[in-house]
């Protein structure tokens, strides 16, 4: 398998060059050559299947003979060695759970798949890598958490200062060893369009090995395909293909979920369930697709303004607007609407939604307002205790610690305050990071 530019003025590259490499030097994003269809009955006969075996049917062939497959499948297993779990909240909406993993959010995955494959990759190099990262909120904790104490990789995460909650500003700052936070004063747009610089900047990259664990790298982007198939597994009314609300911020998640539908995954409709930041949702009402300033929300993950990954969705659907309309709607909620359904659906269904799973959960539950013959399932991607500062106050009830954050609050922040000024970012990365 290669993959070329989305910009489609680089050499097309295999899996471990672009995951190391992270962008493509045109400054484009990697994208497969061609999309693998899944055989028929891998599809139908797919309750027989181990996760650990369904997650390696769906990236053979993306890693193609960079890794060969007795190397591959213990990083599959590890990727996905906690629970996936389909929980009913309604008679016609469940919600997957992604935030059994180490740092209670979705993005374990991406993060766990990509740093072991990294780690293979590099340890016949003498240089380090440097992964740059920036977060908006769980990325930078995954992230850090999958590459703790890996040889020969170092991390630096930029995050924006007072817009992440105190649990995800914890689990990025507090490792220390070869994790570095950066705390720009800024918003994640600001954190993004430093490291996009920083990826252009041909001075740093003579001195410095640079990759990224964001969702642009297909290392990061590709696995998160795992668990909509393990959802469909578990799925019980098969002859009513499901609805799959995913709360959207960068889009890598829910461009994930389109290739896994592109490569043979029943799905009936995705929906992109958005908070203030709509520039998707009113692309797919106008065609006209308007990157705007990020605006803060309850949501703090999906505040993205200018999603990187819409341009990979766009590829998938062969820049076909009315193609990608056939598949995809996208919802707007509010902060509001948010406070109103986790104090809803907590009260009437016994279930605690996170501010995210909750944008998911309203925007499915107005679509199927107007389908009454259909069904879905919403992402739930974080834990509430995540963002108990949000939710306590809706539902007046303190939530129980799990034993990771229990550990977590005994540890000390350290981070390094940064303006959003690239000169000084620069400074940093010549002074720190050296191949």
């Amino acid at each position: 398998m290669l993959y070329y530019s989305t910009n489609h003025q680089s050499p097309k590259v295999d899996f471990k060059e672009a995951t190391i490499k992270g962008q493509a030097p045109d400054k484009g994003l990697y994208f497969p050559e061609e999309v693998p269809l899944l055989p028929h009955d891998f599809i139908t006969e797919i309750e027989s299947y181990s996760r650990a075996e369904i997650a390696l049917q769906v990236i053979q062939p993306y890693v193609g003979d960079t890794i060969p497959v007795k190397e591959l499948e213990p990083i599959v297993k590890e990727t996905i060695d906690f629970k996936f779990p389909l929980v009913p909240i309604t008679d016609r909406i469940s919600a997957l759970e992604l935030f059994h993993g180490p740092t209670l959010a979705f993005k374990d995955v991406g993060a766990r798949f990509m740093s072991r494959c990294l780690a293979y990759f590099v340890k016949e190099q003498s240089q380090k890598v440097t992964v740059l990262v920036a977060t908006s909120g769980d990325t930078g904790g995954a992230v850090a958490n999958g590459f703790y104490d890996v040889d020969g990789v170092n991390v630096v995460i930029l995050y924006p200062s007072g817009k992440v909650s105190s649990i995800q500003e914890l689990q990025l700052t507090t490792l220390g060893k070869n994790i570095t936070a950066l705390e720009i004063d800024g918003s994640f747009d600001d954190c993004q369009q430093l490291v996009k610089q920083a990826f252009a900047d041909s001075e740093i990259n003579k001195q410095a090995f640079l990759t990224s664990a964001n969702s642009i790298n297909v290392a990061r982007w590709l696995p998160q395909q795992f668990y909509y198939f393990f959802a469909y597994k578990y799925w019980a009314d098969k002859s009513c293909v499901p609805v799959i609300s995913v709360p959207s911020g960068n889009f890598g998640n829910i461009c994930a979920g389109l290739m896994a539908h592109r490569s043979g995954l029943p799905v009936h409709r995705f929906i992109a369930a958005c908070n203030a930041n709509d520039c998707v949702p009113n692309y797919l009402q106008t065609g006209r697709f308007q990157p705007k300033d990020a605006i803060a929300t309850l949501s703090n993950a999906m505040d993205v303004g200018n999603p990187s990954n819409f341009v990979r969705i766009l590829e998938i659907f062969e820049q076909q607007f009315h193609s990608l309309k056939e598949v995809l709607t996208g919802y707007t909620v509010t902060d509001e609407e948010t406070k109103e359904v986790i104090k809803e659906v907590y009260e009437q269904h016994h279930y605690l939604l996170d501010p995210h799973g909750a944008v998911g959960y309203a925007a499915l539950n107005r679509y199927l307002q107007d389908h009454k013959d259909e069904k879905g399932f919403i992402l739930e991607t974080a834990h509430p205790i995540k963002f108990y500062d949000v939710i306590e106050p809706i539902i007046q009830q303190k939530i129980e610690l799990p034993h990771a954050v229990k550990k977590l609050s005994s540890n000390a922040k350290h981070s390094i305050k940064m303006p959003v000024n690239y000169a000084q970012f620069k400074d940093y990365l010549m002074a720190n990071c050296s191949k």
